[in-house]
């Protein structure tokens, strides 16, 4: 498998990007027209559904003389059969792809033995989800080959559709695009609310991945000419399979969509321009359901919808040309590309469906008067705030139980994906604007366009640990990679952080 530079090279790569950008602009308007015309990917037409889409196994977990639900993962290396072209050396977690579907309800005390069965160190994080520092799966959690890390945390968030994936520092891109990732779905059955649930039949997965092959079927982890998100794949999985379709058997179908790629924005609808419902985001339901005709997920992003399914149906999921906000950049960074990811077809006869309720949830957001602090956080390049990851440093210290502003600008031209760990958010604006209904609900990722600052709010709920950093960084995984991630630590009132410069020896 190709291996995509390694961060020390990225920001030369870049300089060279450049130099070739103005030898071509010297060279004439024809070749530059000519790479701006093959930087569109497209797969519409090609595909013929023919493969009946996987979905991952519901894990069963174990329960211990504590009352704890264990779940047992085990990293593995292997080579899948992801295209016809030939097997890829890819990794999984109780497989040789992806892994299984982590279930917890709210409340419930669960364990993951995590075996590293690799032969090389990585982590897993359980992105999204509110739980101790050193229970995190980040970069101060590594698992060498052959170890165990068994983390243990008691679940207490709404119902949301959750994920993990490798966190590790400098290498997330690569250990995520070989495969190694899954969904955790947590349930809350204090809140009553009738939504198709039956797991693989009406209620399911959709892990969205682009990937680039070579002619032998193995990964190629290079990114396009142009491109300054990273890899953007021209063949779409869907849950580990390629020309995906699925059979419906209800009229109302929930999809739970994870974009675990790397780098690639999806603007997802119908070809038909069937009208849908939203009904979650990335940590939890909305307070009510949206009805839409398209939902733009960023690297890192979840969304729920609910498709109208009729007897006889072909309806295809297609993704249409985001919006990166990234001008003349945008059809290097995938805002031209299309792709249709999935056929859904309708059984003769469906069953009944429950209509829609009215009201999803109650959302209790957090109130602006009540914020201790505002923090700001510029994104310019691949930095926060000006500087690159270090594991050694502190870059904020927050106080626990308290409720923070966080402005997040991006202060240049790239796409940014933007995800703090341990708390889920609530939009108060963007430009200045009240946020649209997709972002009106929980949220942990959010996408920021070029030159524009949201402000998001959040409890710093949790556990005090001044000793054991959580991160926040960019979902492109390219650019967490080269450094633009920093850490924060929860501190009880007055206590100071920590040393973790001392937890290892850290990089540069």
């Amino acid at each position: 498998m190709r291996r995509r530079p390694s961060p020390r090279r990225w920001k030369r790569i870049l300089a060279i990007l450049g130099i070739v950008i103005v030898v071509l602009g010297a060279l004439g308007a024809g070749a530059a027209a000519w790479l701006y015309r093959g930087a569109k990917q497209s797969n519409v037409g090609e595909l013929a559904f023919a493969d009946r889409l996987a979905i991952p196994e519901l894990a069963e977990p174990t329960v211990d003389e504590d009352g704890r639900k264990v779940f047992d993962l085990r990293f593995m290396a292997g080579e899948t059969d992801l295209v016809d072209a030939g097997p890829s050396e890819t990794w999984g977690l109780n497989g040789t792809y992806l892994g299984p579907t982590l279930r917890a309800e709210r409340g419930d005390r669960v364990q993951v033995n995590v075996t590293n069965g690799v032969d090389e160190a990585t982590t897993l994080h359980w992105h999204g989800m509110h739980l101790p520092a050193r229970m995190d799966g980040g970069p101060h959690q590594m698992i060498d080959p052959g170890g165990t890390w068994s983390p243990s945390w008691t679940v207490d968030q709404p119902a949301a559709s959750l994920w993990y994936h490798p966190h590790l520092h400098g290498k997330t891109a690569d250990h995520v695009y070989r495969g190694a990732a899954g969904m955790f779905v947590v349930d809350d059955p204090a809140a009553d609310v009738e939504l198709p649930d039956t797991y693989g039949v009406d209620d399911i997965p959709l892990i969205l991945q682009d990937k680039r092959f070579d002619d032998d079927g193995s990964l190629d982890g290079s990114a396009p000419f142009g491109s300054t998100t990273g890899i953007l794949g021209d063949t779409i999985l869907v849950n580990g399979t390629y020309d995906p379709y699925v059979e419906a058997t209800t009229k109302l179908v929930r999809f739970r969509v994870v974009n675990a790629s790397n780098a690639r924005v999806y603007n997802l609808g119908f070809t038909d321009d069937r009208r849908f419902w939203q009904v979650g985001s990335d940590s939890g339901l909305l307070e009510q359901p949206h009805e839409t005709r398209r939902v733009q997920v960023a690297p890192g992003e979840r969304a729920e919808i609910v498709v109208p399914v009729e007897p006889g149906d072909d309806a295809v999921l297609r993704s249409f040309g985001p919006d990166l906000g990234m001008g003349f950049n945008e059809r290097f960074n995938g805002g031209d590309d299309t792709f249709d990811i999935l056929q859904i077809r309708g059984a003769a006869r469906l069953d009944e469906s429950a209509p829609l309720p009215g009201v999803l949830a109650t959302i209790d957001r957090p109130d602006t008067a009540d914020a201790a602090d505002t923090r700001r956080f510029s994104l310019r390049g691949t930095e926060i705030n000006g500087r690159h990851m270090d594991r050694g440093r502190i870059d904020e210290v927050v106080t626990q139980g308290s409720t923070e502003i966080w402005e997040v600008t991006n202060d240049h031209g790239n796409a940014h994906s933007f995800h703090p760990h341990l708390v889920h958010f609530a939009v108060l604006d963007v430009d200045g604007a009240p946020p649209p209904p997709e972002m009106s609900g929980w949220k942990d990722t959010i996408y920021v366009p070029p030159h524009t600052t949201i402000r998001i709010i959040a409890r710093f709920d949790g556990e005090a640990d001044p000793d054991t950093p959580y991160m926040y960084h960019c979902h492109m995984l390219a650019h967490e990679d080269d450094g633009m991630m920093g850490q924060f630590v929860l501190v009880e009132p007055g206590d100071e952080p920590g040393d973790v410069a001392s937890m290892e020896d850290h990089e540069h």
